[in-house]
């Protein structure tokens, strides 16, 4: 059961085609409060998870405690007993975001490229970003909101750092396992490349038009074999 209520003026986006792809990383979804969790912890996670959609929705003016209790379905006061200050929440939701987004890239579960090759690589690496584009596109608004106050809120800038520095630390791995010889440059390539391509459909001029699952896997592979050579004939 969702613990993130549906806002009445929130639209609902339709659902894409079903992946093709079975070992694909799972679909994030909305927590359930029914988990082993303490009681306290259940609690901040139902608080960050109204945050992060306060935020896609309303935007960072529309992110106050007082929102959260309502969106949260909590009594009024419970957003302020687990996180006090605005700085409070605003890292409590980077934190949140953080843990829902490494269930939706789940690199953890990529296959290993020296076996799988460019194609296994590519694959995981498609679903997840189309994913980011349809099925988790509140996620993704969220995070757009989020990196834009970390500019102007150091504290949080490091908090959202963080969770992108073990982000592109994988990435490097993958890169450098395929054949790149400058994989934190190429790291940067495709992370730029995956940014703007989420950026552009899902807030951007290409709102309107979100790319299938094949052309984000065409891009990706063309991106990728450009980088390291893998996935080319030998001459």
């Amino acid at each position: 059961m969702s613990t993130t209520p549906a806002h009445p003026a929130h639209r609902a986006h339709p659902a894409p085609p079903a992946d093709p792809v079975n070992t694909a990383p799972p679909v994030e979804s909305a927590p359930s409060t029914a988990s082993a969790s303490t009681p306290e912890s259940s609690r901040a996670e139902r608080v960050a998870d109204a945050a992060l959609a306060l935020l896609a929705e309303r935007g960072m003016r529309g992110l106050t405690h007082r929102a959260v209790d309502e969106a949260a379905g909590l009594p009024q006061g419970s957003t302020s007993n687990v996180a006090r200050t605005r700085q409070a929440l605003l890292e409590l939701a980077v934190r949140r975001l953080a843990e829902r987004e490494a269930r939706v890239l789940a690199l953890h579960e990529l296959p290993d490229p020296r076996t799988g090759g460019l194609d296994s690589v590519v694959d995981a690496l498609a679903l997840a970003t189309h994913r980011a584009l349809t099925r988790n596109r509140e996620l993704t608004l969220a995070r757009y909101e989020l990196a834009l106050e970390a500019t102007r809120r150091p504290e949080l800038r490091t908090y959202f750092d963080a969770a992108g520095a073990r982000f592109r630390e994988q990435l490097g791995a993958l890169v450098g396992a395929l054949g790149s010889t400058t994989p934190e440059r190429h790291v940067l390539s495709l992370v730029a490349w995956a940014d703007g391509l989420m950026f552009s459909c899902v807030a951007g001029t290409f709102h309107t038009r979100v790319p299938g699952l094949e052309e984000v896997r065409a891009g990706l592979r063309e991106l990728l074999e450009g980088m390291t050579g893998a996935g080319k004939p030998v001459v």
